[in-house]
């Protein structure tokens, strides 16, 4: 699935995604604890590194997990960070067009996606995953940065009596003007925090349903779904036919820029001389992990601040010898 391609999912994307779970060649492992690991993978053309995530929660059946993920009430309860997200349209029972708009910490602009969402339930498998596309009546705002999600995704497996294995895997530039070798360190640092935010949300879920309109899971039972049908051309595309399997991002940098051209590009106000070491809080799926910078902020503000001069000095110094041995 390209960024800014419209296209009804099919199976050979959901087996790309699976692969791209399952198969670590080229991976760099990050992480390991327990069921818990990360990896990360460049990506030719794109300076944000790919993150992997995969891990086991022995106390959260593979139904609540996949309902978590998809209960759009239920996020409004647990993501914090959200300011507004709401289905645009749907192209078919499994595929949609949604908006979100999330919060970032200050002096960071806050971001704001439009996004298609794919998803396959095969019983002992749930698969949802998203990539970013464009709509006629969601252009870009002034006071948001519009991120890319080049791809994004969880799949859902049993494990054990009664739990469940999660993999996500991602790959997102926040835009803006924040580093990006800031985002590819402080998302390894912070991804198992994620997992566990994730994890608690699942836990609090069947209580919360039981009393919050508990029939109401369009993503099982489509007669409930109230947003619009919308065509490719709403969104300012063409629906994509393919014979093989689908590629992670655009061959070249003129295939990216092509597929999300918008005249007004938005600048971000923000730079490395920003109090907050946290761009990578800016991924969607991954966004909830603004809880942790906030808190550590306010209990090491000190700590943070030499953190963020540091990083800044590495960054001219870096930029300084780059120039000089230009000249």
């Amino acid at each position: 699935m390209d960024v800014g391609v419209i296209k009804i999912a099919e199976d050979s994307d959901f087996q790309f995604f699976r692969r791209m779970i399952d198969n670590h060649d080229e991976w760099d492992l990050n992480y390991s604890r327990d069921d818990t690991k990360v990896w990360t993978k460049s990506v030719p053309g794109i300076e944000f590194k790919m993150v992997k995530l995969v891990t086991v929660f022995q106390d959260v059946s593979p139904s609540v997990m996949y309902d978590v993920l998809h209960d759009p009430e239920y996020r409004r309860v647990w993501d914090t960070h959200m300011i507004e997200a709401h289905d645009i349209g749907y192209l078919n029972p499994n595929n949609d067009i949604g908006y979100y708009a999330m919060s970032c910490p200050v002096p960071l602009k806050n971001r704001d996606f439009v996004l298609q969402r794919s998803w396959l339930d095969m019983g002992s498998e749930q698969i949802i995953m998203n990539h970013s596309v464009n709509h006629k009546d969601y252009k870009e705002k002034p006071n948001y940065v519009r991120g890319i999600s080049y791809i994004t995704g969880y799949i859902v497996r049993p494990a054990g009596d009664s739990g469940c294995f999660v993999g996500y895997a991602s790959q997102t530039d926040p835009k803006g003007t924040l580093p990006s070798w800031m985002v590819n360190k402080v998302t390894t640092i912070f991804a198992p925090k994620v997992l566990k935010v994730l994890q608690k949300a699942s836990q609090g879920y069947p209580v919360w349903k039981a009393n919050n309109n508990p029939s109401f899971k369009p993503w099982f039972f489509p007669e409930q779904i109230a947003a619009p049908r919308i065509t490719a051309e709403d969104c300012g595309a063409v629906v994509a036919v393919r014979k093989t399997a689908p590629e992670l991002v655009p061959k070249s940098k003129s295939d990216q820029q092509q597929s999300l051209s918008n005249p007004n590009n938005s600048k971000d106000a923000e730079s490395c001389s920003s109090d907050d070491p946290t761009p990578f809080s800016c991924v969607p799926g991954i966004r909830f992990s603004l809880k942790f910078f906030s808190k550590s902020r306010k209990k090491s503000k000190k700590q943070d601040d030499s953190i963020a001069d540091d990083s800044c000095k590495q960054a001219s110094e870096s930029k300084g010898k780059h120039q000089k041995g230009k000249g």
